[in-house]
């Protein structure tokens, strides 16, 4: 850093914004044009902040001036001038705005902007709070000169977005900020008033304060400059909504909620009576970028009688709608309330309770009456919309009917509702079953699904990670209890008391063995066509959330819970098994192939083996005995004297193993 004597200062950019700066003026050429509403948006919100601090400090309207946004379009100079006369910078604050980017997650952006198209980056720089920065797709240097209402010196900040800028304390007349763009030769057509016009009306059209321009008419003859003001300012939320067409709603929500791409759903009432207050609220296409990247905002902006008063008004919708973007304007409310104050206004809370029904009663109609396309809203926020479940108990059924399922009765990327569900269920079927994973193919093939599906018994498959504090905080449906297939207790079907003894040898030897990784083995019903299964204990952790733990990195958070290692009788990898423990009940084989079964069991759950190089090592000796067993027995029916006999015979069955063949369990039932 340089620094004169005159108070002129050269500053470095921070690394990240030189690779902001770069992508910005190299990626978004096709776009460059929004760099005016950026500008203009700026400009707004600097004029929101003066009006708003000037009720509690008056002083600070100095001039008494209109509050206003200016362009200035120079061609002999090759500069446009964006000026608003609102709250101004410091220089310290000029430093910190426009040399860095006060944001969390920018190397997410960065790469999020990296990786989008074209059509997905106008909405990233909008979204981030970086678009000032857009200016350089069309300036080869920018000039701000801003003085902050309440100080006497301004400041001057240049740069040509190449790596830094200088810093210079200035004289200026009025607060507010002038932003000077210096021109490329191929921008130039933003110095005419008709594009200028033209832009305004599309991005602009709603801001509240005016958007001015001098513009030279001819009256009688005589030339004359006189101001026009570009945008119609109407406020739209205070429209009948039979005066609004939906483009317009469409370029006022990207206007507040800084997307290119239409809204899915407009809601536009007014409430009167106890409480009076308009609202424009829209649920969006696709969820927010800027909470894919961790800054969960609520995006409503809260009017008072008209004056702004604050954007991201948290108090006014519950944490899970908060994709929902909008506007509400109260008559009600004081004008120097704060955010710590709505809190504990009881209007306010009464205003989020007619928000929020609205809003969940919207989704309902939308639900009912456009299924494809509550299905896509479904799918990009449908995550967010089960945290309601778990926050909101009010509202907990209310926002159960809003929710959509895949199902073992449903093709993939289709979906069920659980009022579907229940009208489904067999009448002896006492439970709505669920089973939680990553994927839908490994839980529709998963063994705990087996049983169910042979009895027509229809299970959830659940995939999103949130899924497992959701089926917690919704323990019932209707007064049918949500269930998991992969616990201990799900199946009332015993196995038959000779079957069992058979088996009993085995088992206690298997949980000998296998002692440190399970709490017991035990025979199961519930297995069809898999030889074994893990399940967990009544009120322990699934298998899946011990996952999401794990990855999350706190694993010794977890309570130590062994699970019960479950084998399927009639399976014959489970016979094979018990048949090599009767004829010798400490051959090796018992522990490989028993631990083969455990890992079997984790993997068809989607869990990995504690052990992979063991398993592999005990595939490999399987495949080596069998490829023995082939060629011992292809020996056996050579021609004497042949290559390859060895002398080898077929060995006699002996009568101990013919005894030692317990009856299947189907034939026990039969």
């Amino acid at each position: 850093m340089a620094t004169s004597s005159t108070g002129r200062e050269t500053r470095e950019f921070r690394a990240d914004l030189r690779q902001l700066l770069d992508l910005i003026t190299h990626s978004l050429y096709s776009n460059r044009e929004i760099f005016l509403r950026e500008l203009i948006s700026n400009a707004s919100d600097a004029l929101d902040k003066l009006r708003f601090e000037a009720l509690t400090h008056p002083e600070l309207r100095e001039d008494g001036d209109e509050l206003q946004i200016r362009l200035l379009p120079d061609k002999e100079a090759g500069t446009l001038t964006v000026s608003d006369n609102g709250i101004g910078m410091s220089r310290e604050g000029i430093a910190d705005d426009l040399g860095t980017i006060a944001r969390s997650g920018t190397a997410a952006f960065l790469e999020a902007l990296k990786q989008s198209d074209d059509a997905q980056r106008p909405e990233l720089i909008g979204q981030f709070g970086v678009g000032f920065y857009s200016a350089f797709m069309v300036a080869e240097e920018i000039t701000v000169r801003s003085r902050r209402a309440g100080e006497k010196e301004g400041v001057q900040w240049v740069s040509r977005g190449q790596g830094e800028f200088s810093l210079e304390t200035i004289e200026k007349e009025k607060t507010g900020t002038d932003v000077i763009l210096k021109l490329r030769e191929d921008a130039l057509e933003f110095l005419e008033p008709y594009r200028l016009r033209e832009l305004v009306r599309k991005y602009s059209d709603f801001i509240e304060h005016p958007i001015v321009m001098a513009t030279e008419k001819e009256v009688d003859g005589e030339k004359k400059v006189e101001d026009e003001v570009l945008n119609s300012r109407k406020a739209i939320w205070l429209r009948s909504p039979s005066e609004v067409s939906k483009e317009d709603y469409a370029e006022f929500y990207k206007q507040i909620a800084r997307d290119f791409k239409d809204p899915l759903e407009t809601i536009h009432f007014s409430a009167e009576g106890v409480i009076e207050f308009k609202a424009l609220l829209y649920i969006p296409e696709a969820p927010p970028w800027e909470q894919l990247f961790g800054e969960n905002k609520n995006g409503l902006h809260l009017y008072i009688q008209r004056v702004f008063i604050m954007d991201d008004c948290q108090d006014l919708l519950p944490e899970y709608l908060r994709f929902v973007r909008g506007v509400v304007d109260s008559s009600d409310l004081p004008l120097n309330v704060s955010r710590e104050l709505l809190q504990e206004n009881p209007l306010a809370a009464k205003i989020r309770k007619n928000l929020t029904g609205k809003v969940l009663k919207t989704l309902a109609d939308m639900k009912k009456n456009d299924r494809p396309r509550y299905e896509r809203f479904f799918k990009r926020m449908g995550a967010v919309l089960k945290e309601g479940i778990a926050r909101d108990f009010e509202r907990r059924d209310e926002l159960a009917e809003l929710l959509l399922f895949e199902s073992t009765a449903t093709k993939a990327g289709e979906y069920t509702t659980l009022e579907d569900y229940v009208s489904r269920m067999p009448a002896d079927q006492e439970a709505i079953w669920y089973l939680i994973g990553e994927e839908r193919a490994v839980l529709e093939n998963a063994p705990f699904v087996e049983a169910f599906r042979s009895k027509g018994q229809e299970v959830l498959l659940l995939t999103d990670p949130i899924d497992e504090f959701l089926v917690h905080s919704l323990p019932s449906y209707k007064d049918k209890p949500l269930r998991a297939v992969d616990r201990e207790k799900v199946e009332e079907e015993e196995i038959p008391e000779l079957i069992e003894e058979s088996y009993r040898p085995l088992l206690d030897r298997l949980k000998e063995l296998l002692d440190e990784e399970v709490s017991e083995v035990r025979l199961s019903t519930r297995l069809r066509e898999s030889a074994s299964c893990l399940v967990s204990p009544e009120g322990a952790l699934g298998s899946h959330m011990e996952r999401l733990m794990q990855r999350l990195g706190r694993e010794d958070e977890l309570p130590v819970t062994k699970r019960i290692l479950e084998l399927n009788p009639e399976h014959p990898a489970v016979q094979s098994l018990r048949a090599i423990h009767e004829r010798d009940g400490k051959d090796p084989r018992v522990e490989s192939f028993g631990r083969l079964l455990l890992d079997e069991a984790m993997l068809t759950e989607g869990s990995r083996p504690k052990d992979p190089v063991a398993l592999a090592r005990r595939i490999n000796d399987l495949l080596v005995a069998a490829s023995e067993t082939t060629s011992s027995s292809s020996a056996s029916k050579s021609p004497a004297g042949s290559m390859g006999t060895r002398g080898s015979k077929k060995p006699k069955t002996s009568e101990s193993s013919k005894k030692s063949k317990a009856p299947k369990a189907s034939e026990e039932k039969e």
